[in-house]
């Protein structure tokens, strides 16, 4: 990793990485009850110019994809990974049919620019901004796209790489799907707040989702452990599973990185619900490992 580009976006200075996501818009006149029957999220409470925070579950309470979903008008945009763009897709064009709503996919229209730290102007307006804990993600028509990369690039932005992109991510505390996140994932599970309302009436998985709820907690939950230099050699890395020192299973880690700032490698990982309290310590094969709090670092300076 390139420790200047590091300290440079760390510093809060800008930077950006151009990475391919799904933009999908959902409109009519019935489009916010359907919505509201598909995502774990009160439609009905986004006002026109805000987004929310989301998670499309199955029938199970098992999580499709997590999304952010913006308002413009009548129209609902819903902004998602790569990897879950085409199901979320699928999803909800299968259900056109049934009321006065449509759903088209409009990924291909634009190339999408994920920004992070200080950015004064850009050179063209951007239609659709999604914000995010640590970065913002632009949705550009591919016209004006290198114009607004040249005019980050005139503020002194730089490139990030998917490795930096990678530490950057961890270090945030966000959870990417099919690494830290699946099908298999319960949605409360990734403890996520205010992607879920528990009194807005019924939506796929909402049965299950709420029965966790009120039940009190949830069996494991997504969270941050550290570990000293040197931990990955001695089994600190994704797929490993957690111990006590008694030998009780604790949970599994899904992400590692090495995070320059806190001079400590770090990991995203499930763990039981009896042991996800700041400090606790287990073991990571025969690494030390210490439970933390997400993110591990909040903000750029």
């Amino acid at each position: 990793m390139d420790i200047e580009t590091y300290n440079h976006i760390r510093s809060g200075d800008a930077g950006y990485i151009e990475m391919p996501r799904g933009l999908i818009a959902v409109w009519g006149k019935e489009a916010v009850q359907f919505l509201d029957g598909m995502i774990t999220n009160d439609m009905k409470t986004l006002e026109d110019g805000q987004q929310m925070l989301a998670a499309f579950p199955n029938a199970q309470g098992r999580l499709l994809a997590v999304v952010r979903i913006l308002r413009q008008g009548d129209r609902y945009l819903i902004e998602t990974e790569n990897s879950t763009h085409e199901k979320i897709f699928t999803n909800l064009h299968r259900f056109t049919f049934a009321g006065n709503f449509f759903v088209g996919d409009t990924s291909e229209m634009f190339r999408c620019i994920q920004v992070f730290g200080r950015v004064k102007n850009v050179a063209a307006p951007t239609p659709f901004v999604f914000e995010g804990p640590v970065s913002s993600t632009h949705f550009l028509p591919r016209g004006i796209a290198d114009g607004f990369v040249k005019n980050i690039r005139n503020q002194g932005g730089v490139e990030i790489t998917d490795e930096l992109y990678e530490t950057l991510r961890i270090e945030s505390g966000i959870p990417l799907y099919g690494v830290d996140m699946d099908e298999t994932t319960i949605v409360p599970e990734l403890g996520l707040d205010d992607f879920i309302s528990y009194n807005k009436g019924c939506y796929i998985g909402q049965e299950i989702i709420a029965r966790i709820y009120f039940r009190g907690h949830v069996a494991k939950r997504l969270t941050g452990l550290m570990s000293e230099p040197g931990a990955v050699a001695t089994g600190f890395s994704p797929g490993t599973e957690l111990i006590t020192s008694e030998g009780k299973k604790a949970g599994r880690i899904t992400s590692v990185t090495y995070s320059p700032k806190l001079e400590k490698h770090i990991a995203l990982a499930y763990v039981r619900y009896d042991f996800l309290a700041e400090g606790t310590e287990l073991l990571a094969g025969e690494t030390p490992v210490t439970v933390k709090d997400l993110p591990f670092i909040g903000t750029f300076d």
